[in-house]
């Protein structure tokens, strides 16, 4: 089956910083694929290429089977963006920004107001026909921006990190959405600086670090390679005596951002943990599930990503 996008040994440069450092990338149909790293990695170089907006300095690129030098304005067609910031007319409203879109991607008069009509009720925007964009919350303005993004049927909708602007809330009123497109079957390439947004979202996660995968696979396959089934986070005045028993004990010890991680082969009690490392001053323990977090820690080793 052609794949939507590949990006086989991609190479771009800012004057004498090598920004992508042999980037590949494979998205196949239906795939939701989360590109995650730690900032200046190169995240959203990538979508940038792909997105036309930017050129690359070797390597090959293709979308839908195409190569993306060959495609012209086509490209245009095969793609939609969705960022963080909302190119959106403030002055106008909803229908009349979905119109203007529907317009600039070549829809006629008929197809364009049938697909007005239906993105508007799909993402609830009838609530706010009435009301100019620039008066909207950052939600609901990100809420358009994403229909906006799929006027035209983009056959790869790519995602710079859409929720990095708004609240709670609208953040999960968007992954709520995005989750209705990945189930129906469309084909997406998003950015996140939250791993629980992208452990809850992607099909497939490519973990990047100075313009290069550095470890590719779903998110089942990539927590499979952290070295333990759970993870003890623990608070002690005596590091160096907590470490050497955890390693004692076989367990194995990680530490970012001055906090200790244990990483456990068994699904252990409180209680077990506690007990295990009596006397070495624990004040706090908690204990959880290895996650997406984890993983990143792990494969990746840069904490700048998480907070």
């Amino acid at each position: 089956m052609t794949a939507v996008l590949e990006i086989d040994n991609v190479h771009k440069w800012f004057g004498s910083h090598h920004v992508l450092d042999g980037f590949s990338l494979r998205v196949g149909p239906g795939e939701v694929v989360g590109l995650l790293g730690p900032n200046g990695c190169g995240k959203s170089t990538v979508l940038n290429i792909v997105s036309k907006l930017l050129s690359f300095d070797d390597g090959q690129v293709r979308l839908m089977g195409e190569p993306l030098s060959e495609l012209g304005h086509r490209a245009r067609g095969i793609v939609g963006v969705c960022s963080q910031h909302c190119a959106l007319y403030p002055d106008l409203l909803p229908a009349e920004n979905l119109r203007f879109f529907a317009r600039l991607y070549g829809l006629s008069d008929k197809e364009g107001t049938q697909r007005v009509a239906e993105l508007m009720r799909s993402f609830e925007l009838d609530h706010f026909a009435s009301t100019r964009v620039g008066q909207l919350s950052g939600g609901w303005k990100q809420r358009l921006h994403l229909a906006v993004s799929l006027i035209h049927r983009p056959k790869l909708l790519v995602l710079d990190e859409p929720t990095a602007a708004v609240d709670l809330e609208a953040r999960m009123d968007l992954w709520r959405l995005i989750e209705g497109l990945r189930d129906s079957g469309t084909t997406l390439l998003l950015t996140s600086h939250h791993l629980v947004e992208a452990q809850r979202l992607c099909s497939r996660v490519a973990l990047m670090r100075s313009g290069k995968v550095v470890a590719e696979g779903s998110v089942p396959e990539l927590l499979a390679r952290v070295p333990g089934q759970a993870v003890a986070k623990v608070q002690s005045e005596d590091h160096a005596a907590l470490m050497q028993r955890a390693l004692d004990l076989g367990w194995t010890v990680r530490q970012h951002t001055g906090q200790l991680r244990l990483l456990l082969p068994g699904d252990l009690g409180l209680r077990d943990i506690v007990e295990a490392l009596d006397g070495t001053q624990v004040s706090a323990v908690s204990v959880q599930a290895v996650t997406l977090e984890d993983a990143y820690l792990e494969l990746v080793g840069d904490s700048s990503l998480l907070g």
